[in-house]
């Protein structure tokens, strides 16, 4: 192996040391698999799948041809409905030509990188990101620039983007409904983003692309709706996935979009499909392409969803932990009662209740719930988290 690959490789793996120290801590690890654990750590599925969507996957497996699972082109009727239900979730109107069918929101996260970053380009993210943000852009060859968002409210921080602009800028990452605040950035903060965009691209006489994860558009609370920057910026790629809203994220299926309006759409599918088929993360298996239009309309139980919410919201709050209700996604994200989160996740640990450290999505001091425990896992849970702010406030070790 070169020292540049190496080197290269090396930087991937910096990127994600604090993500794999705290998925790889032993003394929290160890329980993960104890059925006794209430394992809040990721968002799975902890309940067998939906026999809805069992039998989608059943029959769409069996084929229908010789040609069922040969080389084909994208599923034309899965690009349809895609682009028929995210026409219907966002209020504009998508061309079913402008889905790129891809392995999930990862793999589109991934194909976008590569169309649009050429080696040694700018790509803005925000901080605290999903965990392979940064080890995506630099598998594109470009250089990460990180943006916290404000630690009042989480809210973007337009202003430090715009900063943060330099003539070698040439995407902005962004993740709305936000992992792991559960912020869903509002029309004025997108609207302010679209124009600092647009004045920048001018500026540099190169397009800047903004890239929108919108993994958990569809996992929303209390009535909010999703607000796509595809609204404001007609330079936005568009990434989604069906991994949360049926919760299966070991079946990879999503999509890239193009929204209407988008300068040099014919050049882009053209580059996507190149990018796709050269790295991997397109398409979508064929069982998957095939059951699209049927899983289009499943989703988890968002009313259940938001009770969980609600009761773990309220019963932490009462103990006297800080944690403010989310507007979207599966996550809670409390304060820690102790500075070192690691620690107090292990101490959780040591009684079979197991939280993400916030270290994890650089956030230290904080810690993560996933809401897709069982409410059997809440009711072992709740006592815990009861007992071991209790014994920090009086001193007693761990």
């Amino acid at each position: 192996m070169s020292d540049e690959v190496a080197s290269h490789l090396s930087g991937i793996i910096r990127s994600m040391s604090g993500f794999l120290a705290a998925i790889m801590d032993p003394e929290i690890g160890r329980h993960a698999a104890d059925p006794a654990a209430s394992n809040f750590i990721a968002g799975n599925p902890q309940e067998l799948a939906s026999p809805e969507y069992v039998r989608a996957l059943q029959r769409w497996a069996e084929p229908k041809d010789k040609d069922w699972f040969g080389y084909k082109m994208p599923h034309r009727p899965a690009q349809i409905t895609a682009a028929e239900g995210l026409s219907k979730e966002l209020g504009l109107s998508f061309d079913p030509d402008d889905i790129v069918l891809t392995r999930g929101a990862h793999g589109g996260l991934a194909a976008a990188l590569i169309v649009v970053v050429d080696p040694g380009d700018e790509v803005i993210f925000i901080s605290p990101p999903w965990f392979f943000y940064e080890a995506l852009i630099l598998g594109a060859h470009g250089k990460p620039v990180k943006i916290r968002v404000k630690p009042s409210d989480f809210d973007l921080d337009v202003d430090a983007i715009a900063a943060a602009i330099s003539p070698r800028t040439r995407a902005v990452l962004i993740n709305t409904p936000h992992n792991p605040t559960g912020r869903i950035f509002g029309e004025n903060t997108l609207g302010a983003l679209a124009s600092v965009l647009e004045d920048a691209s001018a500026r540099n006489r190169r397009t800047i692309y903004l890239i929108s994860d919108e993994a958990y558009s569809r996992i929303l609370f209390d009535g909010n709706r999703m607000i796509t920057p595809g609204a404001f910026y007609a330079r936005s790629l568009l990434i989604h996935t069906y991994s949360k809203s049926a919760l299966a994220p070991g079946q990879r299926l999503g999509y890239v979009a193009l929204p209407p309006g988008m300068p040099g759409r014919d050049h882009l599918r053209r580059a996507f499909m190149v990018a796709g088929f050269s790295t991997g993360n397109m398409l979508p298996d064929a069982i998957m392409q095939y059951a699209l239009p049927e899983i289009d309309t499943m989703s988890i139980d968002l009313a259940h969803l938001q009770r969980k919410r609600d009761r773990m919201v309220d019963a932490l709050n009462e103990m006297g932990y800080q944690v403010q209700a989310p507007q979207a996604t599966f996550y809670l994200l409390p304060r820690a009662p102790i500075e070192d989160d690691v620690l107090f996740a292990r101490t959780l640990a040591a009684q079979k209740v197991l939280v993400l450290p916030g270290t994890a999505v650089e956030m230290p001091g904080y810690f993560r719930i996933s809401l897709t425990a069982t409410d059997a896992m809440i009711d072992r849970a709740l006592p815990v988290f009861a007992e071991v702010i209790s014994n920090l406030a009086a001193g007693v070790p761990r």
